[in-house]
C-alpha cells in the first residue's frame, strides 16, 4: 500500500492552487469575451505556437497512455512505441497539408468542413458519431483508467469517489473554456513531464539495484535490454504453429510490418488531422503559428515513450524476476495495467506527491479537452443549426457549458463500475480498437474531399458507413464467415480461444474499400464538384524555421527505428 507523507500532500496541492489560480486568473483576464463562441470553443487568435503545442500534448497524453500504454510495455514492449513514433511523422503531414486546407476554407469544426465540402446530411451524421465516439469510449476510459491507477496508487482509496473528484476537476477547467485549457495545459505539460520522468528514473534505478548493479539508471537500461530482449523489438513476429498464446496475443496487438501499411498511419492520420479534439487547438491561430504548435508537439512525442513505456518494461522485468508481485496485482487481482502505479508505489516521499499531480495534470487535461470538443460540435454543429437558428453568442456559449457538464456525468455514470468492460482488453487496446471502427471512413472522407475534386456527397456517405460496417464485420464476423485465412488476413486464436484478425489489419482492409467505394460512386458524378476547395500550391510552402523541425522530426524518427528495429 502506498503510503503518502505530509510533503506530498503539499506538493499535489501546491499543483492544484497554480493550475486552477493560473486558469481563474486567464479567464478573469478575458472575462467579456465570455460571451463570443469562437473565442470560448477556440480561444481565437490568442494561443501562442508553444501554448497550442503544449496542449496537443497534454490533452494526448493521457491516462490511456500512462496506464494503458505503459500496460502495453509490460506485455508487448518497444513496439508499443510505434503508435508515438509515427505520430510524430504524421503531424508533419497534417501541418503541411491538412491545416493549410482548413485554414484557406476558414473551417472551425469539423463537421463544418463536411457541411462545406459535402452537405449538411454528411455533416449530422458525422457529429453525433463524434459525439457518441467522445463520451462513450474517450470520456468513460480515461476516467476508468485514471481513477484505477489512482486508486491503485493510493493504496485502495474509494475508485467512485476517485472518478467524480477527476470530473469536478476537469469540469471546473473547461467553463473557462478553450483559452483557460489551452494556457494551463502549458502547466499540465510540464507537470507531466517532470513527474513522468521521475517515475521512468526511479524505474530505471529499481532494475539496476535488483540485478545488482547499484542505483545507475543506464546499468538499468541495459539489463532490461539483456533480460528481456524480445521486449525491445519493433516488430513483433509473426506467430507460427509453435508459437505461444502469449507471442499471439502480442502480434493481436500489433501486428508487426503490416500494422505500417495499415492501421498505424489511420489511426494517426484520423487522430491528429480529423478530429475535433485535437485540430480545435490550432484552428483559432494564423497559419504560421498552428504550424509551429502542430510542429512543436511532433517533437515532443518522440520523447513520449521515455515517460508512458519504459516504466511498464521495468514493471515486466521485475515481475518476471520475482519482484512487484503485490504491487502488479493490488486487492489479489493481476493486470498488465497496474504496470505505471505498482512503478510509483516506491517513489520517495515528495516524488510520489509530483508524480500524482502528474497522473492528474494527464488525465484532467484529457478530460478538459474531450469535453470542450464535444461542447464545440453539439454547440455550433447542432443546437445552432437545427434546435435554435437565431441563439445568440452568450445563449451559445451557456449551451456549450452545459453540455460540458452532461456530458462529463454521463461519463461518469458509464464508467461507474466499468459499465462497458474498458478494463477487459487493456485501456489502451480499447481505445484503439473501438476508436477504429471509425476511423477508417473518416479519413477516406476527409483525404478525398480535401485533395480529389471529383468527391461526392453520396460517396462521403458511403464511405463513412461502409467504412464503419467493414470495420465491425472485419473485426467480429469475418473468421466465421470466411474462415481463418484468406488472401485477405490470416485470424489468428485469442486467449478465449476464438479467432481474431488483428485490428490494425482489420483498419486497413476497411479503408482501402471504404476509398473503392468512394472512387467508384464520384465516378459517375460530374468531373470537378461543385464543392470542391480550390487548392493553391503556395499554401502549402512551408517556411525554413518550420522546415528544419520537420528535419529534426523525421531524422529522429528514423535513428530509433535503426536502433531498434
Amino acid at each position: 500500500m502506498t503510503r503518502f507523507s505530509n510533503i506530498d500532500y503539499v506538493v499535489f496541492l501546491i499543483y492544484f492552487v497554480i493550475v486552477a489560480g493560473y486558469g481563474y486568473w486567464i479567464y478573469r483576464r478575458k472575462t467579456k469575451s465570455d460571451s463570443a463562441t469562437k473565442d470560448f470553443f477556440l480561444a481565437e487568435g490568442s494561443l501562442t505556437w508553444w501554448a497550442i503545442g503544449a496542449s496537443l500534448i497534454a490533452s494526448n497524453i493521457s491516462a490511456e497512455q500512462f496506464i494503458g500504454m505503459s500496460g502495453n510495455g509490460f506485455t508487448v514492449g518497444m513496439a508499443v512505441a510505434a503508435y508515438e513514433w509515427i505520430a510524430a511523422i504524421a503531424l508533419i503531414i497534417v501541418a503541411v497539408w491538412f491545416i493549410p486546407m482548413y485554414h484557406k476554407n476558414g473551417i472551425f469544426t469539423m463537421p463544418q468542413f463536411l457541411k462545406v465540402r459535402y452537405n449538411e446530411t454528411t455533416a449530422l451524421i458525422m457529429a453525433i458519431f463524434w459525439l457518441f465516439l467522445y463520451i462513450l469510449v474517450n470520456l468513460t476510459s480515461i476516467l476508468f483508467l485514471g481513477a484505477m491507477a489512482i486508486n491503485n496508487f493510493a493504496g485502495g482509496a474509494n475508485f467512485e469517489v476517485i472518478m467524480t473528484v477527476l470530473c469536478v476537476f476537469a469540469i471546473i477547467i473547461t467553463l473557462g473554456g478553450m483559452k483557460v485549457i489551452g494556457f494551463t495545459d502549458v502547466i499540465q505539460v510540464l507537470v507531466l513531464l517532470i513527474g513522468g520522468l521521475a517515475t521512468t528514473y526511479v524505474a530505471l534505478t529499481l532494475v539496476s539495484e535488483h540485478f545488482g548493479l547499484g542505483a545507475d539508471v543506464l546499468a538499468g537500461f541495459k539489463a532490461m535490454m539483456k533480460d528481456s530482449p524480445t521486449h525491445f523489438q519493433m516488430m513483433p513476429e509473426k506467430p507460427t504453429a509453435e508459437s505461444s498464446q502469449e507471442d499471439i496475443n502480442k502480434y493481436l496487438m500489433l501486428p508487426g510490418i503490416s500494422m505500417y501499411f495499415a492501421g498505424q498511419w489511420i489511426v494517426n492520420l484520423n487522430y491528429w488531422g480529423c478530429n475535433q479534439y485535437i485540430t480545435q487547438r490550432a484552428l483559432g491561430a494564423d497559419l504560421k503559428t498552428a504550424r509551429t504548435g502542430i510542429l512543436f508537439a511532433g517533437f515532443l512525442k518522440l520523447l513520449m515513450p521515455i515517460v508512458v513505456m519504459l516504466p511498464g518494461i521495468a514493471a515486466y522485468v521485475l515481475y518476471k524476476n520475482g519482484a512487484l508481485q503485490q504491487e502488479m496485482a493490488p486487492g489479489g487481482e493481476f493486470h498488465a495495467d497496474n504496470a505505471y502505479s505498482a512503478i510509483l508505489s516506491f517513489l520517495p516521499d515528495g516524488m510520489k506527491g509530483l508524480s500524482l499531480a502528474a497522473l492528474t495534470a494527464a488525465i484532467v487535461a484529457s478530460l478538459a479537452g474531450k469535453a470542450n470538443s464535444i461542447a464545440t460540435i453539439f454547440t455550433l454543429d447542432i443546437y445552432k443549426k437545427y434546435l435554435n437558428k437565431d441563439a445568440s453568442e452568450t445563449k451559445m456559449v451557456w449551451v456549450g457549458k452545459v453540455a460540458i457538464v452532461v456530458s462529463m456525468l454521463l461519463a461518469l455514470l458509464l464508467t461507474w463500475d466499468d459499465v462497458l468492460g474498458i478494463g477487459g482488453a487493456g485501456g489502451f487496446t480499447f481505445i484503439q480498437k473501438y476508436t477504429g471502427y471509425v476511423s477508417p471512413g473518416v479519413l477516406a472522407m476527409f483525404l478525398l474531399g480535401m485533395f480529389w475534386k471529383r468527391t461526392t456527397g453520396a460517396a462521403a456517405v458511403t464511405g463513412l458507413l461502409s467504412g464503419f460496417l467493414l470495420s465491425v464485420f472485419f473485426n467480429e464476423f469475418a473468421p466465421a464467415v470466411f474462415g481463418p485465412e484468406t488472401w485477405l488476413y490470416t485470424a489468428y486464436q485469442n486467449a478465449a480461444g476464438k479467432y481474431e484478425i488483428p485490428f490494425l489489419i482489420c483498419m486497413g482492409w476497411a479503408f482501402v474499400f471504404a476509398v473503392m467505394l468512394m472512387v467508384i460512386l464520384s465516378m459517375f458524378g460530374p468531373k470537378e464538384n461543385p464543392k470542391a476547395f480550390e487548392i493553391d500550391r503556395k499554401m502549402f510552402k512551408v517556411e525554413p524555421s518550420v522546415l528544419i523541425l520537420i528535419v529534426i522530426t523525421i531524422l529522429v524518427v528514423g535513428a530509433l527505428y535503426v536502433k531498434f528495429w
